[in-house]
């Protein structure tokens, strides 16, 4: 009796302390994410050959087009290129030669060194939706983001474990004037988070005044020497760069800060419906932004990015979480190793208009392609909802939370003795279970992922709590979020510092919603 009194006490106090540990509040920095799985490589060498001799082609005969950008154009002469009005004719070999000098992989440095991060190599970095101007939530609906939202995201990003990132844009907040609001939103990521972030890319000043505020926020010789930006340059599709998307680029590589130079395709839109067209379109101009990038300043770090969705050829809408996406996806990144620089892609993507079954297929399609695809930064990781236009908080902490299972998938098989587990079938042995045995006992913790979210109780049990589905539980999971966050701890002065800065910045120009 008094034994079972004793197991009943110990049962007890191992429960107690795993609610404690659940319920345990403050972020846990997501662990570093380095990919053991094999890549999957759809494209024989043949096309891959095919696909580069025909995106020097495209270089070379049809050419890019420098927009309003005279600056660009004397550098591309200079480099050896033929300029015909604001079109750049990139001789063959050119571009790649150029692009040479960019670093196959770089450090990401944040405010708290732990949460640095390594983009390149078998490294995957994952960052939220970045963009939307609506947000929907279960109580709100859908509507216009505005800053409370952004900082909210901002929270919800320094309390996911499995989220490397801060992002940039999570949302667009419209209460802000529109040439304002970037430093808004800086001052959230570099003061509610420690996780590192990304800059402002809507104008080159905007780039200016994150690179600015990185230097008051890190200290100007650090930043001279290391990358604590990365911002998001896109090319308008196809064979276009604009004046502020390369303004940006500019600015920030003059700095050595790391840009990912992207390529926004819609195929059938922006770009050919065939896979290998639209490879090949993206290699060409990706190479020409990435060689652009090192003309502004030799080794500037730099990412291959490819954000590509198809077209849906009756309502002209955007879909995800398709084949063709997938083969374009998988075929970028063998491009991108071949040219030895890090590569962007993926994201929790979807259509649908909620958090729903659609959301939840063509999301998971999503995530484990750029899985197997050797993304090295993905964007949209979480939150990412209706083609882009919402971020949803219900969806932010679901595809949060799946970016575990993510964690678990990347770090392929252990097949050292203990996972063999042979002690554990011998102790066992015909007809038993293994509940009670060693080797359970021993990694019963951390042996299966387990879902932060998900519902897994016995039905009865789920009913009488009244059923919630999958939305009502990412609602009470937002809720406790946000309820447990804590800042980050932070030098006051340096804090005060920031501010004024955006301050001054504020009051320098009148406000403008265009």
């Amino acid at each position: 009796m008094g034994d079972q009194s004793g197991q009943r006490r110990g049962r007890s106090g191992g429960g107690a302390a795993r609610r404690a540990e659940r319920s345990a509040s403050g972020p846990v920095s997501a662990p570093r994410l380095t990919r053991k799985l094999p890549d999957y490589e759809i494209l024989s060498d043949e096309a891959l050959a095919i696909i580069e001799y025909n995106a020097e082609t495209v270089l070379e005969e049809i050419g890019v087009t420098f927009a309003e950008n005279p600056a660009a154009l004397d550098r591309w002469r200079d480099a050896g290129a033929t300029i015909v009005g604001d079109r750049v004719h990139i001789p063959r070999g050119l571009a790649r030669k150029l692009c040479a000098t960019a670093p196959s992989s770089f450090t990401q440095h944040a405010r708290n060194p732990a949460n640095n991060v390594e983009i390149g190599g078998r490294d995957l970095v994952l960052a939220p939706v970045y963009g939307p101007p609506f947000v929907r939530d279960a109580a709100g609906g859908r509507r216009y983001a505005t800053m409370a939202d952004f900082e909210n995201f901002v929270r919800l990003g320094q309390m996911s474990k499995w989220l490397h990132h801060s992002g940039g844009t999570v949302c667009e907040p419209t209460d802000v004037p529109v040439n304002k609001r970037h430093l808004d939103m800086l001052f959230a990521h570099m003061t509610l988070s420690d996780k590192p972030f990304m800059g402002s890319v809507t104008e080159p000043s905007r780039a200016a005044d994150s690179v600015a505020m990185a230097k008051i926020l890190f200290g100007e010789e650090f930043v001279d020497q290391n990358c604590v930006l990365v911002s998001l340059v896109n090319i308008n599709s196809p064979l276009t760069f604009d004046a502020t998307m390369m303004g940006a680029l500019e600015v920030y590589a003059a700095a050595g800060q790391a840009c990912i130079v992207s390529p926004f395709i819609v195929g059938g839109a922006m770009a050919p419906v065939s896979v290998i067209g639209t490879l090949t379109q993206v290699l060409a101009e990706v190479m020409a932004g990435v060689a652009y990038s090192q003309l502004v300043r030799k080794g500037a770090p730099i990412i291959f990015g490819a954000f590509v969705t198809s077209i849906d050829m009756n309502s002209g809408a955007p879909t995800f979480g398709t084949p063709e996406a997938a083969q374009i996806t998988l075929g970028a990144g063998q491009l991108a190793r071949r040219m030895g620089l890090p590569y962007r892609s993926g994201g929790g993507f979807t259509g649908s208009k909620l958090p729903d079954a659609q959301a939840g297929y063509e999301s998971a399609n999503s995530l484990q392609t750029a899985l197997q695809a050797g993304v090295n930064f993905m964007l949209h990781a979480c939150g990412w909802l209706e083609g882009g236009l919402v971020s949803s908080f219900e969806k932010f902490v679901i595809d949060a939370d799946q970016l575990g299972a993510l964690h678990k998938m990347a770090q392929g098989l252990a097949i050292d003795e203990d996972a063999q587990a042979l002690d554990a079938i011998r102790e066992v042995g015909p007809g038993g279970h293994y509940l009670g045995c060693a080797h359970t006992q021993a990694h019963f913790k951390t042996a299966f992922w387990r879902s932060g979210v998900f519902d897994y109780r016995p039905f009865e049990t789920w009913e009488e709590s009244g059923a919630p589905d999958t939305q009502a539980l990412a609602t009470a999971k937002v809720a406790r979020m946000l309820a447990e966050y804590q800042a980050p701890a932070m030098d006051p002065e340096l804090r005060d510092r920031l501010k004024a800065f955006v301050d001054a910045r504020k009051a320098s120009m009148p406000d403008a919603f265009i």
